[in-house]
């Protein structure tokens, strides 16, 4: 029987077992990679267990915990003791679905079982393309933004390096600064992850851009891998009321340091914040990873 004192905290020490994993059981939602969860485990406290060739993920946030089904072979009894942890020890949502292929998996174990889409957090497919080229009828207004900042600004484009990485911390105490990260719980927490990023890019295995201008960082992303055909953008931070539109230039220089290496770009979810959907529909996704829950008393019901 798998229980909650199996799993322990993910660490830096363990990217080779989840990239090694990985590889064999590709993922396609942002919050199961190894760098989402190693940089949010101040806020998440993900944790991980290991059991017969597969991975079981939790998570807990405010005290609640949820469970994800078995990452590996499938295993009908494997699932059965998650749901029976989750049960246990989860929260009123105990059970969290993340990718297409568990979401089929246990509909066909459990048919009856009610899955109940979550839409905030949907992860945003985009073709890689598309964001670095900008073109068609579609993305007439983002490419006009970015001519705009181009005529307004000399700039330049970089990879994040050793020789760069202390820059981009320099900017990043700025960017909370200007935010006032820390007066915003949530805020607070991203600091936290994005400093840690930061602090430990090359161990985790993070790639990343600098837009700079006149010499100064004006904005930079951290990119990490989702699978081989999927890059995910963990973070991208600028200073839009010093230089207007330039998150649109990061977007889409981004996409072009990726395009020759990911079909797909990652851009995650929208939290359900209005601005932020917006935006991320308006640069035309090509499709999304939904997510789903099942609640405990549907677990009870339907699956013991």
């Amino acid at each position: 029987m798998l229980r909650f004192a199996d799993f322990k905290p993910v660490s830096l020490d363990d990217r080779d077992l989840f990239s090694g994993h990985y590889r064999q059981y590709p993922q396609v939602h942002s919050d199961n990679t190894f760098a989402n969860m190693v940089c949010w485990n101040h806020y998440a406290d993900y944790r991980f267990a290991e059991a017969d060739g597969a991975i079981v993920l939790a998570s807990t946030i405010n005290g609640v915990t949820s469970f994800r089904p078995p990452i590996g072979p499938k295993n009908p009894a494997l699932v059965g003791d998650v749901i029976d942890l989750a049960v246990r020890e989860g929260g009123r949502s105990p059970l969290l679905i993340l990718d297409p292929a568990n979401e089929a998996w246990i509909r066909e174990l459990y048919p009856d079982l009610p899955l109940h889409p979550d839409r905030d957090f949907f992860d945003y497919i985009y073709r890689t393309g598309d964001l670095a080229d900008l073109a068609g009828k579609g993305y007439a207004t983002i490419r006009r933004q970015i001519n705009h900042f181009r005529r307004e600004h000399a700039y330049s484009v970089e990879a994040i390096t050793k020789e760069n990485i202390d820059e981009v911390w320099e900017f990043l105490v700025v960017w909370c600064e200007w935010r006032d990260c820390d007066s915003v719980p949530i805020l607070a927490y991203e600091k936290e992850a994005i400093l840690f990023a930061v602090n430990n890019f090359f161990k985790i295995g993070l790639e990343g851009w600098i837009i700079r201008i006149g010499g100064t960082i004006g904005a930079i992303s951290v990119v990490g891998e989702v699978n081989a055909d999927m890059a995910v953008v963990h973070f991208e931070k600028a200073l839009p009321e010093t230089y207007r539109d330039i998150y649109k230039v990061i977007m889409a220089e981004t996409a072009a340091g990726l395009r020759e290496r990911y079909r797909y770009v990652n851009r995650e979810c929208d939290m359900g914040v209005p601005g932020l959907r917006e935006s991320k529909t308006r640069c035309h996704p090509a499709y999304m990873v939904e997510v789903h829950y099942a609640t405990r008393g549907d677990l009870e019901a339907r699956c013991r």
